[in-house]
């Protein structure tokens, strides 16, 4: 059974940093991308970020760049996102999530439909 597990969320400031963490289980040997998506209260989600397990590209979403990383451990079966320079703007229920392809490419990694499995999420607040 796929398995995606959210931690790390919490309260911060702005200019603070949090690290998300998502633990995968259950899936089998394989090229993935792995992504995180937030939501924010009355927005669509958005793409965050993704990753793939292959060669380890990455794409951000242009109000992260700079500020966010994603990062994998394989010997731990996790995703990061490590996150920086917090602003409010960033507060949001943060989603892991998997697509089963390799690669999905600059044009459509933010296409939340493109993604097959996801977690529950972990809240993200950044408040003065």
């Amino acid at each position: 059974q796929v398995q995606l597990v959210e931690s790390g969320g919490g309260l911060a400031q702005p200019g603070d940093s949090l690290r998300l963490s998502c633990a995968t289980a259950g899936f089998t040997e394989g090229f993935y991308t792995i992504g995180w998506f937030r939501q924010a209260p009355g927005k669509e989600r958005e793409g965050v970020s993704c990753i793939s397990n292959k060669d380890d590209s990455t794409y951000y979403a242009d109000s992260v760049k700079g500020r966010f990383t994603i990062g994998r451990d394989n010997a731990k079966s996790t995703v990061y996102l490590q996150m920086n320079s917090l602003k409010p703007e960033d507060t949001a229920v943060y989603y892991c999530t998997v697509a089963s392809v390799p690669y999905i490419g600059e044009t459509n990694w933010f296409l939340d439909f493109l993604y097959t499995y996801w977690g529950q999420g972990t809240q993200v607040t950044v408040s003065a």
